[in-house]
C-alpha cells in the first residue's frame, strides 16, 4: 500500500537536514537550521496537494487533508517534530542501508570499531530478514523523529493518491524544539482545529502510548567561597563538595540507569563548578502525580538540611514543571485509543500500550485541549550513534495512520 522506495528517500532526505535543538537558545526555534527543513516540509505539502498549508513565525507546520465524505466526522490530527536532540550530533548523518538483516553484528564504522551489535542490543533480532536504516557511527540517525514526519507525509500521499479511500477531514502538523521540551509550548491548538491527535512519535513497531511523565527541571546553584588556597584554612569553601554532598543526599537507587516501568528518578545530566560557583541541571521524572510533587519536595528539603548544616544559604534549588502525563486527560476519552488499536489489530500489528518513560508533545498537548495519544515511528536506541529504523515498521506506521483515516468516516461527530 505505502511505496516503500518512496517513504525510504524521503526519510533519508529528512536526516540528512541537520535539526538539532539548543536547550540554551531562547528564541523559537531554538536553532535557525531548523527553519531548513521546515520550509522544505511546506514545499511538499503544497506540491502533493494538501490544503491550507501554513508556516508561522515559530516554524510551526500545518496542512489540511479535507473529508471526501458527505457527512460530518471528527477532525482527526497526526504531529511529529523536526528537531532532533542535542545530546548526540546529527550534522552530516550518512545513513548505511541493511539489507535482509541476518542477526549478526553490523559495523557501523570499521575504522573507529564501532559495531551495533544484537548481544548488546537484543531488539534487532525482533527483525531479521528486514531492512534496516542505520548509522555510520558517528552520527545519530534522527529517527527521532523523522521516522514520524516520513510517515505522515507518505500517509497523505497515498490517501490524496487514492480518493477511493474514503476519510474525514485530516490535519497534519510538524514541530521544533520538542527535544527540549518545548515542542508544544507555541502549538496553535485552535488553528489546528482537532477533535483529537496522534504524535508518530514511539519507539518499536506496536506501541500505543497514553500515558507519560510528570516532568520538571530543577537547577541547583551553590555558592562557595575562593580564596588563596594557600591560606584557606576555615576560610574557603569548595563549592563543589557541597555540590558531592547534595547529589549523595538523593537516593542512588533512584537514578535513570537503576530504574525502569513505571519507576520514577532524580536526573543528573549535566555539572559545571569551580571553587567559587558549581550549578547542576537535574530532571525529575515520575508518573505518579503525587509521588512526582513529592521528588520535587525533596530536594528543596535536602538543600534545606545542607544549608541548616552548614548554617548558611549556600544552596538555592529552582524547579520548573515541563508537562504532566497525558492519561490524565486522554483516559476520559478512551476511545480514541481503541480507534488505533484497531487500526493496528486491522494490520496484524499487537497494540503495546505502555507508559512511556519520557514525553513527547502529546504530554503538553492534552493538557492545552488536544488529547494527543502516541504511536510508533518505529525507531530503536534514539539519540546516539547505535539508532536505527526498520524500513517494514515505518510502512506499517504509515499503514496505522492510513487505517485510522479509514475507520474515521465511521464516527459521527
Amino acid at each position: 500500500m505505502i511505496d516503500r522506495k518512496r517513504i525510504v528517500e524521503r526519510f533519508i532526505r529528512y536526516i540528512k537536514i541537520d535539526t538539532e535543538s539548543d536547550p540554551n537558545s531562547n528564541t523559537t526555534p531554538s536553532t535557525e537550521k531548523q527553519w531548513d527543513l521546515a520550509n522544505l516540509l511546506v514545499e511538499e505539502l503544497k506540491e502533493m496537494g494538501m490544503q491550507d498549508v501554513s508556516i508561522d513565525e515559530n516554524a510551526y507546520v500545518m496542512a489540511t487533508l479535507p473529508s471526501n465524505v458527505d457527512h460530518e466526522t471528527p477532525t482527526i490530527g497526526f504531529i511529529s517534530h523536526f528537531d532532533t536532540s542535542p545530546d548526540f550530533t546529527g550534522k552530516n548523518v550518512n545513513p548505511q542501508i541493511v539489507e535482509d538483516y541476518d542477526g549478526k553484528d553490523i559495523v557501523l564504522n570499521k575504522e573507529q570499531d564501532i559495531v551495533l551489535s544484537p548481544e548488546e542490543f537484543e531488539d534487532l533480532l525482533l527483525y531479521k530478514g528486514q531492512t534496516l536504516i542505520t548509522t555510520d557511527g558517528t552520527t545519530l540517525l534522527g529517527a527521532d523523529d523523522k521516522a514520524g514526519i516520513a510517515e505522515i507525509m507518505s500517509a497523505m500521499e497515498y490517501l490524496i493518491e487514492n480518493p477511493d479511500v474514503k476519510h474525514g477531514t485530516i490535519r497534519v502538523g510538524f514541530t521544533p524544539d520538542e527535544e527540549i521540551g518545548r515542542g508544544a509550548h507555541k502549538f496553535d491548538v485552535k488553528k489546528f482545529n482537532a477533535d483529537w491527535a496522534y504524535t508518530m512519535d514511539g519507539s518499536k513497531i506496536g506501541e500505543l502510548e497514553y500515558e507519560s511523565f510528570n516532568a520538571a527541571g530543577a537547577v541547583v546553584k551553590i555558592q562557595g567561597k575562593i580564596v588563596h588556597p594557600g591560606y584557606a584554612k576555615d576560610k574557603m569553601v569548595n563549592s563543589m563538595f557541597i555540590a558531592q554532598d547534595f547529589i549523595a543526599a538523593l537516593p542512588e537507587n533512584e537514578r535513570p540507569e537503576h530504574t525502569e516501568g513505571r519507576e520514577g528518578f532524580f536526573h543528573l545530566y549535566q555539572i559545571n563548578g569551580g571553587v567559587d560557583y558549581t550549578e547542576l541541571q537535574y530532571i525529575i521524572r515520575d508518573h505518579d502525580r503525587t509521588r512526582f510533587e513529592s521528588r520535587k519536595q525533596q530536594m528543596l528539603d535536602v538543600a534545606k538540611s545542607i544549608n541548616d548544616k552548614l548554617d548558611i544559604e549556600r544552596i538555592e534549588v529552582e524547579i520548573k514543571d515541563q508537562y504532566y502525563n497525558m492519561g490524565e486527560k486522554i483516559e476520559p476519552v478512551m476511545h480514541i485509543v481503541d480507534l488505533a488499536k484497531k487500526a493496528m489489530e486491522q494490520l496484524d500489528i499487537e497494540p503495546v500500550t505502555q507508559a512511556i518513560r519520557g514525553g513527547t508533545d502529546g504530554s503538553q498537548l492534552s493538557f492545552m485541549g488536544l488529547p494527543c495519544p502516541n504511536i510508533f515511528a518505529g525507531g530503536h536506541n534514539f539519540h546516539g550513534r547505535y539508532e536505527f529504523v526498520p524500513v517494514e515498521s515505518m510502512i506499517k506506521a504509515s499503514e496505522v495512520i492510513v487505517n485510522i483515516a479509514k475507520l474515521q468516516v465511521n464516527i459521527k461527530k
